[in-house]
């Protein structure tokens, strides 16, 4: 039998046969090795015949065996297998360690705590079974909360006392890093701990992240990894768990356990109302064993039911917090629809920047400058507020994405950031109804003996830039491209009330209007003269 012995004296990986051990940075590994040169999910290591199987799982910094790197290779008896920089020495044992069998204690309290090593408690968890435990149960030996009274009935509603004032002030908290601050905070106010750690699972990898850890005194400062073990076995089986000499616990054999010199320890997890776990809270003591009851473990489940909630309240808020003001941003530019779409996705008000086939949209008002001329500052701001709602609206109908104003003209594009089979009907569509809203607006100006307006509008279809374009102190969601210029060159040529497309639009199209062509037109930066189309209306 083998093992991999640190040449540092510090760490251990101990092998058992058949069984795969996973080495790597990540708390969840087999075995941590908190090194930045060590890959989240490093290598992997386990018995073979005359020595130790060594494979590389796509680390950054390598795996190497004797100074030569290596992908797989068998190590044995003396050699140096070194993950990132971190270096071990194959050392042969004379017989594989042997767990000792333990009891598991699930949804019974009864019987004497055995000594040793030994999980004594291991109590399912949900998210309405941790107060009911509290209540009912009667305390097993000595208990570390700081809670005192003269009977089991006082003892009981001091408990239900404390838990109340705990969950209004939690319940306060909105701020996510100040809540896990006062869940920190209270629980050493209310229990005799060393040390006191909170795990969140993250979302998106569905790995275990610490978030806050904290030790009583500078000789017991926290690390921001709790053992591995513990953690994955109340995270994976739902459980809560009441370790006593946990170094010497075989259940608990990373190596991370025997580095910290953890010698008690409780851990529960954290519930959502969904039955999701949220993450873990871990307390632990350096020094006494046996230092936990059944009375501790039973409350911190429920303080951890409480922690949870507010947890999730917390996340939810942010969420909400989120959306919000992606929605205040982008409902200017998108559509309502697409603009919550953007809002709940989880990387929100951060669009991605690429390329993609667009169609380009641009409408301008004809004569508009020598018409201002005649008109005061109010009444063209007037005019135009009038005229860009109206036609902004129809863009939205259409489920367009307003890009931006251009004076009098606005530039409008479908199939970004979201993109549909249609996209090019739906800009068709929207022209339509963009003139078919003027007629409305300038019958309704003549009465009001107000100038009317005419438009040019041009649609094109083509391959651009899309993304967030400007400074650090102001960034638009725009397009970049010669299809964008085409379409404005479209626009521009465009007569008054008057709707010109490009073939590669034309293409598109799966219902296409009846058109008119046109003399070709060179576009600036075009050798040739591009196809154009007048629309029938």
């Amino acid at each position: 039998m083998f093992k991999l012995l640190s040449t540092t004296g510090e760490q251990s990986i101990d092998l058992q046969p058949g069984r795969l051990v996973v080495v790597g940075r990540a708390v969840t590994s087999d075995v941590p090795i908190y090194d930045p040169t060590i890959s989240r999910r490093h290598a992997e290591v386990s018995l073979a015949d005359g020595g130790v199987k060594v494979k590389d799982v796509g680390s950054s910094n390598g795996t190497f065996l004797n100074g030569a790197r290596i992908s797989e290779a068998l190590a044995t008896e003396n050699d140096v297998v070194t993950f990132g920089k971190v270096a071990f020495r194959v050392k042969e044992v004379s017989s594989p360690l042997r767990p000792q069998v333990v009891p598991q204690v699930s949804r019974e309290f009864t019987g004497a705590k055995p000594a040793g090593g030994t999980i004594v408690r291991q109590l399912p968890v949900n998210v309405s079974g941790g107060v009911p435990a509290i209540v009912t149960a009667t305390p097993s030996g000595a208990s570390h909360l700081k809670v005192t009274a003269k009977s089991l009935e006082e003892l009981r509603e001091k408990k239900l006392e404390l838990l109340l004032e705990i969950s209004k002030e939690l319940s306060k908290q909105q701020e996510l890093d100040r809540l896990l601050d006062k869940v920190v905070e209270f629980t050493y106010q209310v229990m005799n701990v060393d040390r006191v750690s909170i795990l969140l699972l993250e979302a998106a990898t569905g790995e275990l992240v610490p978030r806050i850890s904290r030790g009583r005194t500078a000789q017991s400062s926290a690390s921001k990894h709790v053992p591995q073990s513990i953690a994955r076995k109340v995270v994976e089986d739902r459980v809560a768990i009441l370790s006593d000499n946990t170094a010497a616990d075989e259940r608990f054999k990373g190596k991370s356990i025997l580095i910290q010199s953890v010698r008690s320890a409780m851990c529960t997890p954290l519930m959502g109302t969904d039955q999701k776990v949220l993450g873990i809270l871990y307390v632990d003591n350096l020094t006494a064993t046996h230092s936990f009851s059944d009375d501790d473990l039973k409350f911190l489940i429920a303080f951890g039911s409480l922690a949870a909630v507010a947890i999730e309240n917390s996340q939810r808020s942010e969420q909400m917090r989120r959306e919000a003001l992606v929605l205040s941003n982008f409902q200017r530019y998108f559509s309502p629809n697409i603009a919550q779409v953007i809002a709940q996705q989880q990387d929100a008000g951060r669009l991605p920047s690429e390329k993609r086939p667009v169609v380009l949209f641009f409408s301008d008002i004809r004569g508009f400058t020598p018409m201002s001329e005649t008109m005061s500052p109010d009444a063209i701001a007037t005019l135009l507020t009038e005229y860009f709602t109206e036609m902004v609206e129809v863009v939205f109908e259409h489920g367009g994405t307003l890009d931006k104003f251009i004076g009098d003209a606005i530039m409008a594009l479908w199939g970004a950031p979201i993109a549909h089979e249609d996209d090019a009907d739906r800009a068709m569509r929207c022209a339509l109804d963009h003139l078919a809203a003027l007629e409305r607006l300038n019958a309704k100006w003549k009465e009001q003996g107000r100038p009317e307006l005419g438009i040019g509008i041009g649609i094109n279809f083509g391959e651009v830039f899309a993304g967030n374009v400007g400074s650090d102190r102001r960034l638009e969601y725009t397009v970049i491209g010669d299809a964008v210029n085409t379409a404005k060159r479209l626009c521009d040529t465009a007569g008054a009330n008057e709707i010109l497309i490009a073939e590669p639009f034309y293409q598109q199209l799966k219902q296409p209007p009846t058109v008119d062509p046109l003399e070709p037109i060179q576009v600036k930066g075009k050798s040739k003269k591009i196809p154009v189309y007048r629309v029938k209306r």
